[in-house]
């Protein structure tokens, strides 16, 4: 396991961080408890939770997740444990959460720490990131912007003010963004250099080899704000091990959850999957550990979000820290993407 320094904080991350949004939903207490310690136990020092998980969200689970992890937590030394998690933002229509309030600003930000916290069991949380913006954005495999349904929002630097306090208090230590833009990386950034606010170090977006769109300008923006992307989704759901290619296996999210996951049902993807599953067996590799090595050999990764609901997933998962891709089958990989260009972003 390599450990990476996440953006200008003086944090080092593991190269694979374990994302645990299935825990309270398809994963008990025990089952989070197992899997936290194995990854632990392999090295694995990050972990990213949020208030909204598990997935998919309800009044019902909101919190359960963070509250597994603390009752685990709790145990540990802490300055061993990297903890991110995640403030919700508007758009999403969550009524039960804070009442309904759910802009990004001092009373919610203040009460959502507050609450993450008392979850997590823990005096402070080392990434405190915003799960999507404020403002209205394109989302979650949506790909065309819509100025008319732009609305008002919180500035960005009202935003910046609110969190410099809770970092001030020693509640957070860094601030990450999540589901961002371009736009919305160099203006975080450019507030926090103009008015001595805290600078984000990270940023959550999906990337897999369904999905490059990180390769344009979000990469552009990160290398010239020294920003790492935290890679979420880097098997696509699963879509990216072959599972789905000979029909919907049971118990996993796209078949027990209605219309979950939407960006990978998408009439490309199939045939994108169907070309990377078989450079892999041609390679002798696992898709799984294929693709996750694709995650990790780019440059602005700084570590690589897995999730698993059995252990044995968590240990392939974990295995593929040790396979680094040749010049050759990167290249293949390339070929496969000019072919099949995000059949899922």
């Amino acid at each position: 396991m390599r450990y990476n320094q996440l953006g200008e904080s003086d944090i080092n991350v593991s190269e694979i961080c374990l994302g645990t949004m299935t825990y309270g939903r398809q994963n008990s207490i025990e089952e989070a408890h197992q899997q936290l310690e194995y990854a632990i136990a392999h090295g694995v020092n990050f972990i990213d939770a949020a208030e909204m998980y598990p997935v998919p969200p309800s009044e019902k689970t909101y919190g359960l997740t963070e509250t597994y992890i603390g009752e685990w937590l709790k145990h540990q030394q802490r300055d061993k444990v990297i903890v991110a998690t995640k403030i919700a933002g508007p758009g999403r229509g969550f009524k039960w959460l804070r009442g309904g309030a759910d802009a990004i600003e001092r009373d919610n930000i203040k009460q959502a720490v507050d609450d993450s916290l008392k979850r997590l069991q823990t005096d402070y949380i080392d990434l405190y990131q915003i799960h999507w913006p404020d403002r209205y954005v394109p989302r979650f495999g949506q790909t065309i912007f819509d100025p008319t349904q732009a609305k008002p929002s919180v500035p960005i630097v009202e935003q910046l003010e609110a969190f410099a306090d809770v970092i001030q208090a020693g509640k957070i230590r860094y601030l990450g963004l999540s589901n961002e833009t371009p736009w919305g990386v160099t203006q975080f950034s450019n507030a926090a250099k103009q008015l001595g606010l805290p600078k984000v170090i990270s940023i959550q977006n999906a990337y897999n080899l369904l999905n490059r769109v990180f390769d344009g300008a979000l990469a552009e923006a990160v290398y010239y704000e020294n920003i790492g992307l935290l890679a979420y989704s880097p098997l696509a759901f699963g879509f990216l091990t072959g599972k789905y290619l000979n029909g919907k296996p049971e118990n996993t999210r796209i078949t027990l959850f209605e219309n979950f996951g939407q960006r990978y049902l998408k009439p490309k993807v199939t045939e994108a999957v169907a070309a990377y599953v078989e450079l892999a067996k041609r390679h002798k590799l696992s898709p799984t550990q294929l693709a996750l090595a694709f995650v990790r050999s780019r440059w602005f990764v700084t570590s690589t979000i897995i999730g698993a609901t059995t252990l044995e997933q968590l240990q392939e998962n974990l295995e593929s820290v040790n396979l680094v891709l040749s010049k050759e089958i990167l290249a293949e990989l390339d070929a496969i993407n000019t072919q099949h260009p995000n059949p899922a972003p």
